[in-house]
This record gives C-alpha cells, structure tokens and sequence, in this order.
C-alpha cells in the first residue's frame, strides 16, 4: 500500500477502536484549536484551518530536517483531513446547515 492510500485509510476510513481512542479527527483539530486560542493572547488566535496548516507545516519541518515516512505519511493525512473539513465546511454553508 502506497504512501497516499494510508493517509486515506487514517483520514477516511478510521477504525472504530481509532475513534474511540481519540474520537472523530475533526473534533480532535477543533478541540485544539479551541485550547490553543484560549492559552493565547488575542493577538495569537488561530482558526481551525490554521490549526491544520500548522500541523502540515510541522510535519514538513521535521522532514525537512530528517526523512522519516511517518512524517511525509502524517502530512498527506492532514492535507486530506484539512480538504474534508473545508468541504465540509463548505456544504453546510451550501445547505444552511
């Protein structure tokens, strides 16, 4: 199994014993973003998008530094958790939701 098909099986396709452990990965990213806003001055919000772009940019960082798959294989599972929380997103503001 390639790279780019794990990520989708992390992202897409978690386990039930995945979502017990930790419950749904866009309510885990929501939940941080809400801890880190409210550990940081006004001036240091950050949106959930940003919150995702964060952990893409810290996943490359620590690639950067050192090849590790895990690394590249986390970063692909947060762009794609990054592209369902956007579309997401977009469709309730599309059905008012």
């Amino acid at each position: 199994m390639n790279i780019l098909e794990r990520a989708d099986k992390i992202v897409n396709h978690r386990s039930e014993e995945k979502e017990r452990m930790y419950g749904p990965f866009s309510e885990s990213m929501k939940r941080a973003t809400d801890i880190y806003n409210a550990s940081s001055p006004d001036n240091e919000k950050i949106s959930v998008e940003g919150m995702y772009r964060a952990m893409i940019a810290l996943k490359l960082s620590r690639e950067a530094y050192s090849h590790r798959e895990d690394n590249l294989l986390d970063a692909a599972a947060y762009i794609g958790a990054l592209n369902n929380y956007i579309e997401s997103k977009i469709d309730k503001e599309i059905n008012n939701v």
